[in-house]
C-alpha cells in the first residue's frame, strides 16, 4: 500500500513539474508568434513545418531502429496529423489579429473540450468539482471576448473577435489532438505515435504551404530578426510535442491542459523581465487567477 502511494505521489511531482515546463515551452512559442506577426510576418503553417520534420526524423529513426510491428492502423495517424496541423495553423494565424493575452487566454477553451471528449470516448469519470472548473472557465472566455469587442481603446490586434474565434476553434481542434495522443499513448506506443504525426503533419503541411503560403514566404526578407523567431519557434515545439506524451501517459489530457493554464503567468513574468514592459490590469488578467486556482 505504501509503495502504491509513494508511486502515485512520485507520478504526481514529476507530472507537475513536466506541466510546467510544457507551460513554458508554450509560451515561448506564443511570443516567438507575436514577434513574427508584428514584423508582418504571416505563415502559420510555414511555423509548425520544421517541428513536423524534426519529429519525423528523430522518431522515425529511433522507430526504423527498432523494427517493431505497428501497434495501430497508419489511417488513424493521418486524420490526427490534419488535426494537429490545422490546430496549429488556427492559433498561430489568431496572432495576426488579436493580442497575445487573449489567445493565450481564449486557448484554455481546450479544458472543456478535453473533459467532454474523454468522458465520452475513453470514459474517463470527473467529480463535481472539475465541472463547476469547466463552468468558470467558459465563463472567462465569455469576458475575454466580450472586452475584445470594447477593445477600440486597447492595442489588441486588427480584428479581436476574428481572432477570438480562430483561437476558439484551434483550442477545439487541439482537444481532439489531445485526446487522440492520449489514446495512442497508453494503446499503441510514444514513439510510432511521435514518428508518423511527424510524417503526416509535415506531409499536411507542405501541401498547405504550397496551397496557402508560397507567395507569403517569397515575400519575406530572410534576416536574422526574422529566421530566429521561426526556428526558435519549431524547436520549442519540438520540445512541447516530445513532452507531450510522457505527461499524457502519467496523468492523462486533462492535466495537460490544466497545466497549460499557468503559461499567462510565464507570458506576464517574460514580459515584465524580459522585455521590461509594464503589464496594465485588465479583465483578463482578473481570469488568470480565477483559472489558476481552478
Amino acid at each position: 500500500m505504501m509503495n502504491c502511494q509513494e508511486g502515485l505521489s512520485k507520478n504526481s511531482v514529476v507530472g507537475l513539474g513536466l506541466g510546467q515546463f510544457l507551460s513554458l515551452l508554450i509560451t515561448s512559442t506564443g511570443l516567438l508568434s507575436s514577434e513574427l506577426a508584428k514584423k508582418g510576418i504571416n505563415a502559420p503553417t510555414s511555423q509548425s513545418f520544421l517541428n513536423y520534420i524534426l519529429l519525423a526524423l528523430v522518431y522515425g529513426g529511433i522507430m526504423l531502429y527498432r523494427r517493431k510491428a505497428l501497434k495501430a492502423k497508419w489511417y488513424y495517424y493521418v486524420l490526427l496529423g490534419l488535426v494537429d496541423v490545422e490546430a496549429n495553423f488556427l492559433v498561430v494565424k489568431a496572432y495576426q489579429y488579436t493580442s497575445i493575452t487573449s489567445v493565450m487566454l481564449l486557448d484554455c477553451w481546450s479544458i472543456p473540450c478535453v473533459l467532454l471528449f474523454t468522458w465520452f470516448f475513453l470514459k474517463t469519470k470527473y467529480r463535481f468539482k472539475k465541472l463547476v472548473g469547466v463552468v468558470i472557465c467558459i465563463a472567462g472566455l465569455v469576458i475575454v471576448i466580450f472586452s475584445d469587442v470594447h477593445s477600440a481603446d486597447r492595442a489588441s490586434g486588427s480584428n479581436p473577435i476574428k481572432g477570438d474565434l480562430l483561437v476558439i476553434a484551434g483550442a477545439t481542434l487541439y482537444a481532439v489532438s489531445n485526446v487522440g495522443e492520449e489514446f495512442f499513448v497508453k494503446s499503441a506506443d510514444r514513439v510510432e505515435l511521435m514518428s508518423f504525426l511527424g510524417i503526416f503533419g509535415a506531409i499536411v503541411s507542405a501541401v498547405q504551404i504550397s496551397i496557402l503560403e508560397r507567395s507569403e514566404l517569397k515575400s519575406i526578407h530572410w534576416s536574422a530578426g526574422a529566421a530566429l523567431p521561426f526556428v526558435g519557434f519549431s524547436v520549442a515545439m519540438f520540445l512541447f510535442y516530445s513532452g507531450v506524451p510522457i505527461l499524457l501517459k502519467i496523468s492523462g489530457s486533462t492535466m495537460l491542459n490544466l497545466s497549460l493554464l499557468t503559461s499567462d503567468m510565464w507570458a506576464v513574468l517574460i514580459r515584465i523581465f524580459a522585455y521590461h514592459e509594464k503589464v496594465r490590469k485588465s479583465p483578463e488578467f482578473k481570469i488568470i487567477s480565477v483559472t489558476i486556482t481552478f
